[in-house]
């Protein structure tokens, strides 16, 4: 993994420090999904994504999916108590400070790894693989999407939009943001 401690910037292909991603926002009212950009802030500040998806006041179901670099992807879901979260690699709060910062809303240390040994460490999901299984997304199949370490993390998000019927509306914005 590329260090980026301090990425700032979400919606474009390229930002600071060399990092790809993208951070968007999931809605699913009277059975349709809606599929939009999350601002700037979202990919590099956790508490910027959890805003901007209470913001957004929905009656169905909200979540937010982000893709740090292709190396690793978060899904968070707004709810009363408190966010929900999964992220697909806790070795990435090694280096992603958006990845520490998941980690500690989980109650989970960052994991005492060598950074120069982090290639050599298999990943490891933490969080909630039921994040999505009221939508149709089983935790069974979450776990092996995110188990799947052949594929790039934009690989994985496509597979759960395209298991939970919004491939189409995210590749859209996708497209709009050069990814």
């Amino acid at each position: 993994m590329a260090g980026a401690g301090a990425v700032s910037g979400s919606n474009s292909k390229d930002v600071v420090d060399g990092v790809e991603g993208f951070a968007v926002a999931v809605v699913r009212e009277d059975a349709k999904w809606k599929v939009t950009a999350l601002k700037e802030p979202a990919l590099s500040d956790l508490a910027a994504a959890e805003r901007q998806l209470l913001e957004l006041r929905a009656a169905g179901a909200v979540f937010g999916l982000l893709d740090v670099d292709d190396e690793f992807f978060i899904v968070i879901r707004p709810a009363p108590g408190g966010a929900r979260m999964l992220i697909s690699d806790a070795t990435a709060g090694v280096d992603y400070d958006v990845a520490a910062d998941v980690l500690e809303a989980l109650n989970i240390d960052v994991p005492d790894i060598d950074p120069d040994e982090l290639d050599d460490v298999d990943p490891w999901e933490e969080g909630d693989l039921g994040i999505l299984s009221d939508l149709g997304l089983p935790d069974a199949v979450m776990g092996v999407i995110v188990g799947d370490t052949d594929l790039y993390a934009d690989e994985q998000i496509g597979m759960i939009a395209a298991r939970l019927g919004f491939a189409d509306e995210l590749g859209r914005v996708l497209d709009t943001l050069g990814h």
